[in-house]
């Protein structure tokens, strides 16, 4: 026997009446762009479902909630957690709820899946942690009625056509090489975390540093988000005498190549200096203290809620190079 829907949600309506959710969303909204016999028909289902539009009834003149859905594939990860940090600071004091809907994979059915929920006005606007190939396929499969804020690598994604703001990690890449090749280093090494983009802002900022100063470009050594990955990658590197500097994708990276470095009988600064990316809070009582670049990840959480809500948006300090011990001219 058929169980009845209780307590019906949007998508309930949508299957009943044979329409997408978001046709049902225009139907709420009382958008013209609805031929009249469906939205009679969506009217009618919603009736006999017994559908009400429950916490976003006052908001329904912009079809959202008074909410911030935020859309990320991690919540773990410091730039992720940074982020987040930063939105549910800034919609606090907003008067906004916070949810998250955490996108499992970059696989077609689940981005749909989290479309399809954020598509929904109880969702509120939605923030986009698109620093992967999830939280990338979900901003470019948004509607365009969605109010959509993303936080992306530098430069933004391509084919996407939603707000977007970063950090400028380019700059900051290029500032941690120069400090390298400065040192009397001969050539930088690179282990990069993944991209959405070929590219990488990081990887394009190392590059322009060692194509100004005429440096060798060595063949980029990738790894994952997970530290085996950064560690296997570190082994690759300590293997070759070569090898006197490491710019390495984030400071979790950087961790792992320094261990790799270490069971490898080659220390750090005398025998490889090393470089890492966002300063995680025990960066500075490492030993050797590890250089890295400090990312401002909470104001760019604060910096896409201001730009969710119209208000202007605080300033964001540009990533800076912050050098402590793990970088030392090279042994001679």
């Amino acid at each position: 026997m058929r169980r009845e829907v209780t307590n019906p949600r949007i998508r309930d309506v949508a299957a009943a009446a044979g329409v997408s959710h978001q046709t049902v969303s225009r139907v709420l909204n009382n958008s013209p762009k609805v031929r009249p016999d469906t939205r009679q028909l969506v009217l009618d289902v919603m009736e006999r479902l017994q559908y009400r539009p429950n916490r976003a009834a006052r908001a329904l003149g912009l079809g959202r909630a008074s909410a911030v859905t935020v859309v990320t594939s991690n919540t773990m990860l410091y730039g992720y957690a940074g982020v987040l940090e930063g939105i549910e600071q800034a919609a606090r004091l907003a008067g906004l709820a916070v949810g998250v809907r955490v996108v499992e994979s970059e696989s077609p059915d689940d981005v749909r899946h989290a479309v399809e929920y954020v598509s929904d006005p109880t969702a509120g606007r939605i923030v986009v942690v698109a620093f992967d190939p999830a939280g990338a396929g979900v901003l470019r499969a948004l509607p365009a009625d969605v109010p959509v804020v993303a936080a992306t690598e530098a430069g933004g994604l391509p084919g996407a056509t939603a707000r977007m703001i970063f950090l400028d990690e380019r700059q900051a890449a290029a500032d941690a090489t120069r400090h390298l090749l400065g040192l009397g280093h001969r050539t930088v090494h690179h282990v990069a975390i993944p991209s959405e983009v070929p590219a990488s802002a990081r990887q394009a900022g190392w590059r322009d540093a060692l194509a100004e100063a005429g440096a060798e470009v060595p063949e980029v050594v990738p790894a994952g988000w997970d530290l085996a990955s950064a560690h296997e990658a570190g082994r690759r590197l300590a293997a070759d005498p070569q090898v006197t500097a490491i710019l390495c994708g984030n400071d979790d990276t950087a961790l792992a190549v320094r261990r790799a470095l270490h069971e490898a009988g080659r220390d750090v600064p005398g025998d490889v200096s090393i470089v890492g990316f966002d300063d995680v809070p025990g960066a500075a009582y490492w030993t050797p203290a590890l250089t890295t670049v400090r990312m401002e990840f909470v104001a760019l959480g604060r910096a896409c809620v201001a730009a969710l809500v119209g208000e202007p948006a605080p300033a964001l300090h540009p990533p800076r190079l912050v050098i402590r011990e793990s970088t030392a001219a090279p042994r001679r």
